[in-house]
């Protein structure tokens, strides 16, 4: 540790000087060394923070050693410890007087980064010295993971000694629940059992992601908390079907945000799937589906592909380049769009009959079918998409009006003899604007609660509003996060 010396002669060592920092989704984020701070402002975060760690990293390169800094994120808090080169490691615990020392020192002058590293005036910051601050405790998280990975090491010499003293050894094929013979060669499902958790591996988003991508993968950090949920909803949505399924969205009146649901829903499965995925507009007239997708070259609708599936079965089978002509391919979000009927002047109406029909079909092609349902609950379509779903999704928004009818739909599906299907149902609550009622919104968890087996909340977003092609790519990243959760939820119930 660089050395001064005081007014007696005597050999002191430097002040470290505090360091905190921040950064967010939208790229902004502060530095803070000794309480001046330093604004930061880049496209993404990772750059935020790749940004902020080579700063500290130039500190640490001026004062010869590495720096402790406090990192927060939109997973939370990070005791790192940054060195001069770059690499950064957790802060250590035990022993804070190592770094942290109480005599004062100079203090290298902070400037302003921005996404031209337009330096701004420097400043120089106080020299009077600051208080000692304890060193901060590991997370919870990385507790936790020690404590089970000395468990799991206990554990694991445990059954080894006792392995080595029995005379015919047995060993257990994970995955499987067989026993063989400790001699037998390992099959393919040894090899596939032993594969990495979902949540395993560097992180891929994140300020943790441009560190990894500044040191050019040297420093690696794990996912943080949001990151590792991501994961685990990722690998819930995309899990192994066994069969096409059918997810059905309810709620009777108009303006409950059905079809941003259904939308959102395909988007994420197609996304997280790769495809195989339609949303389709079961609306007895005209719905809105397929004003809300991308434009394509036609503009053919259900009416249309019920009217020619005689044709396209005249050949004993219906073919998947057969729909082209009459789904509107969704080519970012990896889904196909179904309308419903446009023309103002048709009067054909889609009734249960037609309804099986067309999912017959579709159901060939389609590893998931998500629904808009139409506002006439006794519409025989309706009833018919209803009856065949695997799960039901009623969606509102935190509104009086919408959030009634949605309890009244549940109630009639009640009142007809499906408690179950009511019971295995997921409610979405959509935020109609920034702010909500919380007595409302409150009021409708604890009714919705009480009936269905989830209830979970998406935030408002402002790329919604226009009611025009809905943008997948344009969503706040809560929002996609908070869809991606929902379409998790969904999945666990097919």
């Amino acid at each position: 540790m660089t050395e001064g010396t005081d007014d007696r002669g005597t050999a002191t060592p430097e002040r470290v000087p505090e360091i905190t920092a921040e950064v967010r989704d939208d790229g902004t984020g502060e530095i803070s060394v000794d309480g001046v701070v330093e604004r930061v402002q880049l496209a993404t975060l990772a750059e935020a923070g790749a940004a902020i760690t080579a700063r500290v990293a130039e500190l640490a390169g001026e004062s010869g050693r590495p720096l402790p800094v406090k990192v927060r994120d939109p997973d939370g808090v990070w005791s790192l410890l940054i060195h001069p080169d770059g690499v950064v490691d957790e802060a250590p615990e035990d022993d804070p007087a190592e770094i942290v020392t109480t005599t004062s020192g100079p203090v290298p002058a902070v400037t302003a980064l921005t996404a031209d590293s337009a330096p701004t005036a420097a400043v120089t910051p106080p020299t009077t010295s600051l208080p000692t601050p304890p060193a901060p405790a590991a997370p919870a998280t990385a507790t936790a993971a020690t404590a089970a990975s000395t468990t799991a090491a206990s554990t694991a010499s445990t059954t080894a000694s006792s392995a080595a003293s029995t005379t015919a050894p047995q060993t257990r094929t994970r995955g499987s629940g067989q026993s063989r013979d400790a001699g037998q060669l390992p099959t393919l499902d040894d090899l596939l059992a032993a594969r990495h958790p979902v949540t395993g591996g560097p992180a891929e988003h994140g300020w943790r992601a441009g560190v990894r991508r500044v040191t050019f993968g040297a420093v690696a950090p794990g996912p943080g908390r949001a990151e590792q949920r991501r994961r685990v909803a990722s690998a819930s949505v995309r899990r192994t079907l066994d069969g096409p399924k059918t997810v059905v969205i309810i709620n009777p009146k108009g303006g409950a945000h059905k079809t941003t649901a259904t939308m959102l829903l395909a988007a994420t499965f197609g996304l997280q799937r790769g495809g195989y995925t339609l949303a389709w507009d079961n609306n007895e007239t005209r719905g809105t589906l397929g004003w809300r997708s991308s434009h394509t070259d036609h503009t053919n609708t259900a009416v249309d592909l019920l009217s020619a599936l005689p044709r396209l079965s005249a050949r004993g089978t219906v073919r998947i380049g057969d729909l082209d002509q009459y789904v509107r391919t969704q080519p970012t979000e990896q889904f196909d769009v179904l309308a419903s009927d446009e023309s103002s002047a048709s009067v054909s109406n889609v009734d249960a009959a037609s309804f099986r029909s067309l999912h017959q079909v579709l159901s060939q092609f389609y590893r998931v079918l998500v629904i808009d349902t139409g506002n006439n609950m006794r519409a025989s379509n309706w009833q018919a998409a209803v009856g065949l779903a695997d799960q039901i999704v009623v969606v509102s928004t935190i509104r009086e009006d919408t959030a009634q009818s949605a309890a009244w739909a549940l109630d009639s599906l009640r009142a007809s003899g499906r408690e179950e299907v009511v019971r295995k149902a997921v409610t979405v609550l959509s935020a109609p604007e920034p702010k909500v009622d919380k007595d409302l919104r409150g009021r409708l968890r604890s009714h919705f609660g009480a009936l269905t087996r989830a209830v979970l909340e998406v935030p408002h977003d402002k790329s919604l509003v226009s009611g025009g092609p809905i943008d997948y790519d344009a969503l706040h990243p809560r929002t996609r996060d908070a869809w991606l959760k929902v379409t998790a939820v969904v999945a666990d119930g097919l």
